[in-house]
């Protein structure tokens, strides 16, 4: 009975010893997953980090798209009103060019006029 109660413990100590080998591993296990949880977490803080900034970025560029936008229109506007004062000047010139023909033709019938009376 005494050699059965030895064995059991003997047998008892194996068990003990291998559930602490296992708790241990377990644990190292549980350590290893914090620390690729607090690696992960430093990535995804950095991800968040990444994308505020380009969402603030993005956010600029909107706005300064909307100024070369307006700028545009205020850059069309002008050349349209350029290109307006520019028609009108060249039927301006058109004009003084028929009136300076027309004083040319009346200079020519007039000079031989003149010079013969």
């Amino acid at each position: 009975l005494q050699q059965q109660a030895e064995q059991t413990c003997r047998q008892l100590l194996r068990t003990q010893e291998e559930h602490e080998q296992l708790l241990q591993a377990a644990v190292e296990q549980a350590e290893g997953l914090e620390q690729s949880l607090r690696n992960a977490e430093a990535v995804l803080a950095e991800r968040v980090a990444q994308l505020r900034d380009a969402q603030a970025q993005l956010s600029r560029n909107k706005l300064l798209i909307e100024e070369l936008r307006g700028e545009n229109r205020r850059f069309a506007m002008a050349l349209q009103a350029a290109e307006l004062k520019q028609k009108s000047m060249e039927e301006k010139n058109q004009l003084l060019e028929e009136q300076a023909s027309a004083l040319k033709q009346l200079i020519g019938k007039i000079t031989p006029a003149s010079l013969s009376g």
